[in-house]
């Protein structure tokens, strides 16, 4: 053993301590309830591993590389220097038990409930949200290489469609593994060869056998119905009823990108930065550091908005919290939701912009929402339709402001959301001197958690959401260990405190 060289200070030195009580043998007996096909390999011993492994990014092999000859990871682990490593699969086995389990983020909970018993947080009342874009570990697919490979794959997982594909699908030879043999810088031809794709896709669909259908085919079947629709609209002239199609000029809001992830999607996170992949949620302590809460999603989608995520993320906060967040997350319905759970939303607000440089904001118009009422600068009132509209305009002809309120010519027209009175007060308390104080003493501390997670650890290593999702989870366990131990936790025989 090496473990008196090792920084005391250091994650090897305190997995090599304490370990066992970090994952006890309990806390993974359910992996294997028969006691049957267990790996010889202990569970504080594994755990410890994909812990490490998390921490340093490395793939299977180069843990297993680690574990057999780095003196620190054998000494973390309890093994002797002489002892041979486990074979790459094992970490493969643990993850799929893991996966298939009740709870499959146990190390991130361990973690966590380390995290509670030290009482770091006890007095901490606020929590940083944000983002990042991971990119996917796979390329990036055009229009026609998605359209055949997903035939190809109804063909090798649904019975009865390669025969369907032989009889039916003439735009390409789908049994050749190389791309249709045209002249691609002819814009005719591309046309052309896009039209006959999804022809012989819809072709495909509409004449597979009906038989019930197990899980594998039907996601072939639906990614091919996906695919086959999504980049494409009929021709100029056509009422889509006859069958051709060109590429659409717009981009699906939830685009596929590959068919080997079909979870990866495109992401702008600046109106300017275009990546692919996933996204990576966060809340943080600002002050500690300690991730409370993560999970991965696709990169686009409503579902996957910031707002929504964001409150999921708090959804175990035992007390009201102060929510820091940039303008993504304050939305009027994520602002009355936080008012609702009794939390103090210190969120960003979407900047006002005049329809005239210098000219008034929709916040220079006063709004009644008990009488439902709309008073604009020159004093003229009007009420809110039931839909939320405020209709100003007949009084713009004639008034002396006009110039300074819109540049339309039927005059102004407001749109009251469900929220505007969230959004208004957030406006208004944003430009206190209080509030800017705190948002730039706090917020931007959870951009040094985000550096922590993607450092070299940008781009996943695994498809589709799930597993990426588990590898967030033990990453921030890594992290949030790594941070604890920077704070002096250790264990005093009985219980998790902070030195």
């Amino acid at each position: 053993m090496a473990g008196h060289l090792l920084k005391p200070d250091s994650m090897f030195a305190f997995l090599a301590a304490h370990r066992r009580e970090l994952f006890p043998e309990a806390m993974f007996a359910d992996l294997f309830p028969s006691g049957r096909g267990r790996p010889s390999v202990p569970a504080e011993v594994m755990a410890s591993v994909i812990t490490l492994q998390a921490l340093h990014g490395l793939s299977d092999n180069e843990t297993v590389d680690a574990v057999t000859f780095d003196l620190r990871w054998k000494a973390a682990c309890g093994l002797p220097v002489t002892a041979a490593a486990f074979h790459s699969t094992t970490l493969t086995y643990w993850r799929r038990r893991l996966a298939a389990s009740q709870a499959p983020d146990r190390i991130f909970e361990a973690v966590k409930a380390v995290v509670a018993q030290t009482g770091v947080l006890a007095k901490k009342t606020r929590r940083a949200l944000d983002s990042t874009v991971l990119d996917d570990a796979v390329a990036t697919q055009d229009t026609v290489t998605q359209l055949i490979a997903a035939i190809r794959r109804v063909g090798r997982d649904v019975p009865g469609a390669s025969t369907v594909i032989a009889a039916r699908c003439t735009a390409h030879d789908y049994t050749d593994p190389g791309k249709p043999a045209i002249a691609w810088n002819d814009k005719t031809a591309r046309d052309h060869l896009i039209d006959a794709l999804v022809g012989d896709a819809h072709r495909l669909l509409g004449y597979l056998p009906d038989q019930d259908l197990g899980p594998r085919a039907a996601e072939a079947v639906a990614l091919l119905a996906l695919v086959a629709g999504q980049d494409v609209e009929p021709v100029d002239g056509s009422d889509g009823t006859d069958g051709h199609w060109q590429i659409a000029q717009k981009v699906a809001g939830d685009r596929v990108i590959s068919t080997v992830d079909p979870d990866a999607r495109h992401a702008h996170k600046t109106v300017a930065r275009r990546q692919d992949g996933f996204k990576a949620h966060v809340a943080v302590e600002p002050d500690t550091g300690i991730i409370t809460d993560c999970v991965l999603t696709k990169a686009s989608g409503p579902g996957n908005h910031e707002a929504v995520i964001g409150l999921a993320l708090l959804a175990d906060e035992q007390a009201p919290v102060r929510v820091l967040g940039d303008s993504a997350y304050g939305t009027g319905a994520a602002r009355a939701t936080l008012a609702e759970l009794k939390h103090v939303a210190v969120i960003k607000p979407l900047p006002q912009r005049a329809a005239v440089p210098g000219g008034f904001t929709s916040d220079d118009f006063t709004i009644d929402f008990e009488a439902r009422t709309v008073t604009c600068p020159a004093e003229h009132t009007v009420r809110i339709t039931p839909s939320g509209g405020a209709r100003v305009e007949k009084y713009c002809r004639s008034c002396p402001l006009v110039t300074s309120c819109t540049t339309a010519a039927r005059g102004r027209k407001l749109t009251i959301s469900a929220h505007e009175h969230h959004l208004r007060a957030a406006r208004a308390i944003a430009r206190t001197d209080e509030w800017q104080t705190e948002y730039r003493q706090h917020r931007p501390m959870v951009e040094r958690s985000i550096a922590w997670l993607t450092r070299g650890n940008r781009k996943v290593r695994y498809r589709g959401v799930t597993k990426n999702n588990h590898w967030l989870h033990h990453r921030a366990a890594a992290l949030n260990l790594r941070r604890l131990i920077t704070l002096g936790l250790t264990h005093n025989g009985n219980t998790w405190a902070i030195a």
